[in-house]
């Protein structure tokens, strides 16, 4: 996000989200890619709306916690334009459906990175007792729409919940940062929980991974954004991380590999466990 953001192409209009029940970004716009023909484009309804998965017995550190994972932007969210152009309400003022996101030099998506994370983020969680909420199943489709992913973590009254992003910053800067929410009126309520959610991420990502705090963005990690629809129209403990700069060689390099994504879902499930005990 930060600075790169403010180029990013405006999003795309009303996806249905997939929801997905399981046992237990937003940096900067990529840049331009082909657009494939309209009867190429996924569409709204061409898998359901939302996929569910019996919940595994929980017996862990989390049973009885519901926690919602948020990975940002989606794989083919470049292949429409409309779609991500199309506005939505974001609590503040209006603002595209969602982005492409940012890649690194050689290509490596931001939308794969989130997913990937996610997923091991996931699999940790249901392991320790959690249910599970994702706003995307899959890094095949488009979006859902910024507005729409905030209702599905809220819908699900989650008791914490995490946007994982990586950022499409300046190629000198380095490092990660916790993005987290501004009182709006919807978010009134969770925003002393959401700052000391953010604190503990904060915490744990730097013990856990090899990345460094942002030298670009935020102090000492900490932005406060009041312009994003997942802070904005959050009723749960909420913030979003930029897990490092994809624009960076010695950030890229540790992004796109899987022991960095391992290790960034197990920092993430540290600060979880430790924010909700």
């Amino acid at each position: 996000m930060s600075s790169e953001i403010q180029r990013r192409s405006l999003l795309a209009a009303g996806a249905t989200g997939f929801v997905a029940l399981i046992g237990g970004c937003g940096a900067a716009a990529a840049a331009p890619r082909a657009v494939a023909s309209p009867s190429a484009l996924p569409r709204e309804g061409d898998r359901p709306a939302s996929a569910v998965t019996p919940a595994a017995i929980a017996t862990g550190v989390l049973a009885g916690r519901v926690v919602g994972i948020d990975p940002g932007h989606n794989g083919r969210n470049f292949t429409n334009p409309a779609f991500l152009n199309a506005p939505v309400w974001n609590g503040r003022e209006w603002e595209g459906c969602d982005t492409t996101g940012t890649e690194t030099d050689e290509g490596y998506s931001e939308a794969l990175f989130n997913f990937n994370v996610a997923e091991f983020l996931r699999d940790k969680l249901v392991s320790d007792g959690a249910t599970v909420v994702m706003t995307r199943t899959s890094n095949d489709g488009l979006g859902p729409c910024v507005n729409r992913r905030s209702r599905i973590i809220d819908d699900a009254h989650a008791d914490v919940a995490i946007d994982i992003h990586a950022d499409g910053g300046p190629p000198d800067g380095r490092g990660f940062s916790i993005l987290e929410p501004v009182a709006d009126g919807t978010n009134d309520a969770v925003i002393a929980s959401s700052k000391r959610f953010g604190d503990v991420l904060r915490s744990a990502y730097g013990a856990g991974t090899p990345m460094p705090l942002s030298d670009y963005y935020g102090v000492d990690g900490i932005e406060y954004r009041p312009d994003l629809a997942g802070l904005n129209l959050t009723t749960v403990p909420k913030v979003l991380i930029e897990c490092g700069n994809m624009r960076n060689a010695a950030d890229a390099d540790l992004l796109r590999t899987t022991e960095f994504q391992r290790a960034a879902a197990h920092a993430m499930a540290t600060a979880i466990v430790s924010f909700l005990r």
